[in-house]
């Protein structure tokens, strides 16, 4: 080492640390291990091989490859996107010709069915005319409403999510809470809530409330109440504590300290992680619709069902759309707070 230099103690002397140590490299040949082990388990080297073969096959148009087929599939099934929509007038209740939707129309077709002739016992083919109420926008206004309603459930799920973890959050915080028992059951919850998959909570909650968007606001509540409650008492643990001192030492109570000394400190924070759950919990409201917790999941599982992959199409764009509209707004959001 070098001699230190005048004016610097042997204690202040600052070095270059090691590039490589043998705890380091131990660390890293056993990431490697873990690495090779699970990989083999989850079929790692299957996949890199697939890929490979359907990038060459793409490159050069000769072989054949799995994944280049399943994939051009996928994208013919899904192009065009549905946009209209038409539906047969005499299905339609209560229905009204002077009162149309917008951009609405009705049309005559004719249609060949094939029925059975009792006398000849053989299949004839019969013309057939029916009224069509034809709308240009009409599944886009559908998928539209649907996704409003998925922004709702989120939405509620996101407010009731923060009245749980509020406490829960107070509780939880070991510079908070009020003994140790309390401590440890307010962190029990809080891991509990956060081990449950919105999913699994959903489907549940789909037999105890019935199908629709009331299960889906609670199981969006439940696991994000965990969340927030994990991260807003590690932010209340990790604020200074020279305000909470001050505060203290002249007779405020905790509710004061959390109130002066720990909320102005830890509130960007608390912002952040608010708006990345309202985020989070749109895109989860769309996973737990597929189970019947209402939203836009819920339209398309009934249309991948039916094979209307027109339809999906259309609802993947929206949903795309509105995930990126709430993005930008969020940025723009924790730009003018912070």
């Amino acid at each position: 080492m070098n001699p230190p230099r005048a004016g610097l103690s042997q204690e202040t002397q600052w070095a270059y640390p090691k590039a490589l140590s043998l705890k380091g490299i131990g660390l890293f040949c056993l990431i490697i291990a873990i690495l090779l082990v699970t990989g083999r388990n989850v079929e790692m080297g299957r996949m890199v091989q697939l890929t490979a073969s359907a990038v060459s096959v793409t490159a050069t148009g000769q072989g054949e490859s799995q994944v280049a087929q399943g994939l051009s599939k996928i994208g013919t099934s899904l192009w065009p996107l549905q946009i209209s929509e038409t539906t047969e007038v005499g299905r339609i209740e209560g229905f009204d010709r002077a009162r149309l939707p917008w951009l609405a129309h009705i049309e005559t077709r004719t249609k060949q069915t094939q029925t059975l002739n009792p006398d000849t016992l053989q299949m004839d083919s019969v013309s057939e005319t029916a009224e069509y109420l034809v709308e240009p926008l009409g599944y886009l206004r559908h998928v539209a409403v649907k996704l409003v309603e998925t922004l709702e459930i989120a939405l509620w799920g996101t407010v009731i999510a923060i009245l749980i973890s509020l406490p829960l959050a107070f509780f939880s915080a070991s510079n908070m809470a009020p003994n140790r028992l309390i401590y440890t059951v307010a962190r029990s919850i809080v891991s509990f809530l956060r081990a449950i998959p919105e999913l699994v909570s959903a489907l549940f909650l789909v037999l105890a409330y019935g199908f629709g968007p009331i299960a889906g606001v609670l199981a969006l509540a439940l696991h994000a109440a965990g969340f927030l409650g994990k991260f807003y008492a590690e932010d209340i643990e990790n604020a200074d504590t020279k305000p909470q001192e001050a505060l203290t030492a002249v007779g405020a109570n905790r509710i004061k300290v959390l109130r002066f000394a720990i909320l102005p400190q830890v509130m960007p924070q608390y912002i952040a992680y608010t708006l990345y759950v309202l985020d989070r919990n749109f895109r989860m409201a769309t996973v737990i619709g597929l189970v019947g917790a209402g939203g836009i999941g819920q339209e398309l599982k009934g249309r991948f069902d039916m094979y209307n992959y027109h339809h999906v199409a259309t609802i993947l764009v929206g949903i795309f759309c509105t995930v990126f509209v709430i993005d930008q707004l969020s940025a723009r959001l924790r730009r003018r707070l912070f």
